[in-house]
């Protein structure tokens, strides 16, 4: 028996790319799954592909504070907890700061940053109530080093490794555990929320090729490793890059 059978996992952003194959890799081993996303009708086909899963959607904007406990409501109402709550929502519109694409700055705050705090804040009582619980985000190898083009970027992910560690630290004696998953470059539909063309077809064609970008497989095992660790085991980091990655 897996040590992840049986585990209610909630998974924000799970429409496409890493949140899809970690549905996916979780259904397999046996773990009770609540999805969300904007687009639900992504949802709903993923919910059909995995006819065997015990699985519920429900659509989500993670910069909505109130959608956002509305996905952890639903885990409770079906299953009765939460144990794990996977925060993988994120955007990666780069480009230099002498743009200033204020738009796209706020999106990134709202969405990478907020939507990490929205979850925690909905998901906390939950799990200081029952004494124990794991909360996974999404982070980036952009939240261990800057490089230009992608400065705000960077910032939010930096932002998120701050406040995961600072949630291990206060919550720990509630038995509640903190992890970021940073991975190099994956093949995922990340590379759509990049305005800059050339920057867009950079991280589109490279993400294809093997070496040079991870499958959101590769991703989606490491996410699994960390929750598969016994409670008194805390998995603050997993870096993940494909083998030929530069940074």
């Amino acid at each position: 028996m897996s040590n992840i059978e049986g585990k209610v996992v909630i998974i924000m952003g799970a429409s496409s790319g890493i949140g899809e194959a970690t549905t996916k890799k979780l259904a397999q081993e046996g773990a009770k799954l609540v999805i969300a996303a904007r687009r639900e009708d992504r949802l709903k086909a993923l919910v059909e592909s995995l006819p065997n899963a015990e699985i519920s959607y429900i659509h989500a904007d993670v910069t909505k504070k109130e959608e956002v406990k509305t996905v952890i409501d639903l885990a409770i109402k079906t299953y009765g907890r939460v144990d794990v709550l996977y925060n993988n929502a994120g955007v990666m519109p780069t480009a230099p700061l002498s743009e200033t694409r204020f738009d796209e700055w706020r999106q990134m705050l709202d969405i990478n940053i907020m939507g990490v705090l929205n979850g925690i804040a909905a998901v906390l009582p939950v799990m200081k109530k029952q004494q124990c619980g794991q909360i996974i985000a999404t982070d980036s190898i952009a939240g261990h080093i800057v490089y230009p083009g992608s400065a705000v970027y960077c910032g939010t992910k930096f932002a998120v490794r701050a406040i995961m560690e600072g949630l291990r630290q206060e919550e720990r004696e509630n038995h509640i555990r903190s992890t970021i998953i940073s991975p190099g470059l994956v093949d995922t539909e990340l590379y759509t929320t990049i305005n800059d063309p050339v920057n867009r077809e950079w991280v589109k064609n490279n993400g294809k090729i093997e070496g040079v970008g991870l499958k959101p497989s590769d991703v989606a095992d490491a996410v699994a490793y960390a929750i598969s660790t016994p409670e008194t085991v805390a998995v603050s980091e997993i870096i993940i890059r494909p083998s030929k990655q530069v940074v």
